[in-house]
């Protein structure tokens, strides 16, 4: 793996012109993520699938990278992939589905971290509706996914070993998202023993159901947002896509999420988090 990086190094070099200092970063880029993927037993390029990707971007997380460290790394990494597909050394890349979090420069109408964790905070855990509604506004927040995204899941969409998911967006487009630690075990305690109570003999895979054991459809996810809205008290306009845009904020402001001071299994909490596109590092 060694001797393609040094091909693509040199590509950068003689065929694009890329400066010193950037090959310098692409080469400590690489070698990190190969030393990393050598580590997990595996042998050659061809063997890699995107699981071992996103475990890979879950180590460097554990690591200390910060966000912008780990897009740049990222960005090598589908460049190095691109190059090897271009060459046809590889069929596919195992990068092609993985979406990094986006930085934006302008979010309107967005949440702070508090006004964000009051809102969370308000269904409860008392009753199976409350348990499915802090696990879809707590999924939505951690992913940044879009509304019509989180309605049209189901469960073959979850990969629950690695902890991600693969979303189908605009253009019937493939991506795969990874799901933070506090949504992971909001979301398992749903899935596992509440959304049962919801299916009602009928056969779906859909994860977030009505009471008739029907999927959300957009209107009915916008009533139990509001619902909650009016419940913290929030002045702020709030609209669908008000949990995306505070997901971007808070990530391109390196911030840290605090989780709730109860976990979905019901037990005290007070560990805090440092928010970036992977938290469900394994220990």
């Amino acid at each position: 793996m060694n001797d393609l990086i040094d091909e693509y190094l040199n590509f950068l070099a003689v065929e694009k012109g890329v400066s010193h200092l950037t090959l310098e970063a692409y080469s400590r880029d690489l070698n990190r993520y190969v030393s990393f993927i050598r580590s997990c037993g595996i042998k050659t390029i061809m063997d890699i699938t995107a699981d071992d990707v996103i475990l890979y971007l879950a180590q460097v997380k554990k690591d200390g990278l910060n966000a912008r460290s780990a897009n740049r790394g990222m960005a090598a990494v589908r460049g190095f992939y691109k190059y090897l597909l271009r060459e046809k050394k590889i069929d596919t890349s195992p990068v092609a589905n993985i979406e990094m979090a986006k930085v934006w420069t302008r979010l309107p109408d967005t949440l702070s971290q508090e006004e964000m964790n009051l809102l969370l905070a308000q269904p409860g855990l008392v009753t199976p509706a409350a348990i499915r509604d802090t696990a879809m506004m707590e999924l939505m927040y951690a992913t940044g996914i879009r509304v019509s995204e989180i309605i049209s899941l189901t469960i073959n969409n979850i990969n629950w070993q690695v902890g991600y998911l693969v979303v189908m967006g605009k253009g019937k487009k493939e991506r795969i998202v990874p799901i933070g630690k506090s949504a992971y075990d909001c979301l398992y305690e749903y899935v596992n023993k509440t959304r049962p109570l919801f299916v009602k003999g009928r056969a779906t895979n859909i994860i977030f159901l009505n009471r008739s054991g029907e999927g959300l459809t957009r209107q009915g996810f916008w009533k139990i947002v509001r619902k909650y809205v009016i419940k913290a008290g929030l002045k702020k306009k709030i609209h669908p896509h008000t949990f995306r845009h505070s997901f971007a904020s808070i990530y391109s402001k390196g911030g840290q999420i605090y989780a709730r001071s109860r976990s979905c299994s019901g037990m005290q909490i007070y560990q805090r988090h440092r928010f970036t596109p992977i938290l469900l590092a394994k220990d």
